[in-house]
């Protein structure tokens, strides 16, 4: 069994409003809230689309877009200073090792963005929402709006943020995950409706993106806040995934449509919430360590993938390499930098050891190793 992290404390003055929606402004409430006090935000704010009029399809059926009054702001001026301003509390209550996901369209994201890098966070990756099912064009004048933008940033550069690599890699069908996404926009069960069968809330998330991001940067016990709750996404997510959710909210449909949604969520058995652990989450294994446990002998050779280098294994854990004249001696990673003549190697994947079924990267033996402590 891999070693567990012990679930963290919750910040002091926080733990009244864990798992609760708390109505308000979101500036006005994030500055109430304690300073390093969440472990994520996902913020979705309003995008100040700019409509001008109706918009209709062909048939002259009105198309129901965002046409709320939360949506609307005088000027790209007074967009930017609520921007700035909700960004100014949004860091301050991150932890240290704390991020921010941001989404966006075209009308808003570049815009906030900048407004991000200015108050002091540190951009990771923008990531491109690709919708399966976007809401075509009716006009034709412009192409199908298909996508939405994320952007993923830390509290500062020197934060030491969550990022599940192996579990978004395993859930990847083993290849890395990469910053394009596609999920389909909410229909059918999916969709919150009221009595009269219109949709509840006009940018309703899918819940399949906040699953991905919650499993990408947090884990299990942590306290994601949303500062722009509506219908509850974040927080259903957060339930279902053993999370602690703190969700602001304004608008009171809004927040009983959220409460009704989110009592229907039964969360994942703690067994059930386990992923892949990371890299750098697990304990620190020298190669020496390999030797020294005779999983590897002082004498062996080890060799490149396509047997194209060869070396041999010391008793102090360091490889020897005789090629005519030369002579090259080090740790794993800096003969097999030198005998490739590059700047850096991963020893761990580069050199192979043989045994009757073929060649096997060393990294086996140090997972073997790895296995022996946890157990």
């Amino acid at each position: 069994m891999p070693v567990q992290k012990k679930k963290k404390p919750a910040a002091k003055g926080i733990g009244k409003h864990l798992d609760r929606i708390i109505e308000g402004d979101c500036i006005e409430t994030m500055k109430a809230l304690p300073d390093n006090s969440v472990d994520l935000i996902f913020a979705d704010p309003p995008y100040n689309l700019q409509l001008g009029g109706d918009l209709t399809r062909p048939d002259n059926s009105r198309v129901d877009g965002v046409d709320d009054d939360w949506d609307k702001f005088d000027s790209f001026k007074d967009y930017d200073k609520f921007t700035r301003a909700w960004l100014k509390e949004a860091r301050r209550i991150l932890k240290p090792d704390g991020a921010i996901w941001v989404i966006g369209s075209y009308h808003n994201i570049f815009r906030v963005g900048a407004a991000i890098q200015d108050a002091g966070l540190w951009i990771l990756n923008d990531v491109i929402w690709r919708k399966a099912n976007p809401m075509p064009n009716f006009r034709g004048t412009r192409l199908t709006n298909a996508h939405e933008t994320l952007i993923w940033a830390a509290k500062s550069e020197k934060s030491k943020y969550t990022f599940n690599y192996r579990a978004l890699k395993t859930s990847n069908d083993d290849l890395q995950m990469r910053s394009d996404w596609e999920f389909p926009i909410c229909t059918g069960a999916e969709r919150i409706k009221g009595a009269d069968g219109a949709k509840t809330h006009p940018t309703q998330k899918p819940e399949a993106l906040l699953h991905r991001i919650l499993i990408a940067s947090t884990n299990p016990g942590d306290v994601v806040l949303d500062p722009f709750f509506g219908s509850g996404t974040t927080g259903a997510a957060a339930k279902y995934l053993g999370r602690r959710f703190i969700g602001v909210e304004r608008d009171k449909a809004y927040i009983a449509a959220a409460k009704k949604r989110i009592a229907k969520v039964k969360p994942l058995e703690e067994e059930d919430l386990k992923t892949q652990p990371s890299p750098k989450a697990a304990p620190r294994v020298p190669f020496g360590a390999v030797v020294e446990t005779k999983l590897i002998k002082p004498g062996a050779k080890l060799y490149s993938r396509n047997k194209n280098h060869q070396a041999k294994v010391r008793a102090d854990g360091s490889l020897y390499v005789k090629d005519g004249d030369v002579e090259i001696q080090g740790s794993i990673h800096k003969v097999g930098a030198a005998v490739q003549n590059a700047q850096a190697c991963n020893g761990w994947t580069y050199w192979h050891f043989e045994e009757k079924t073929g060649l096997k990267p060393i990294d086996f033996l140090r997972d073997k190793i790895r296995k022996g402590m946890a157990g």
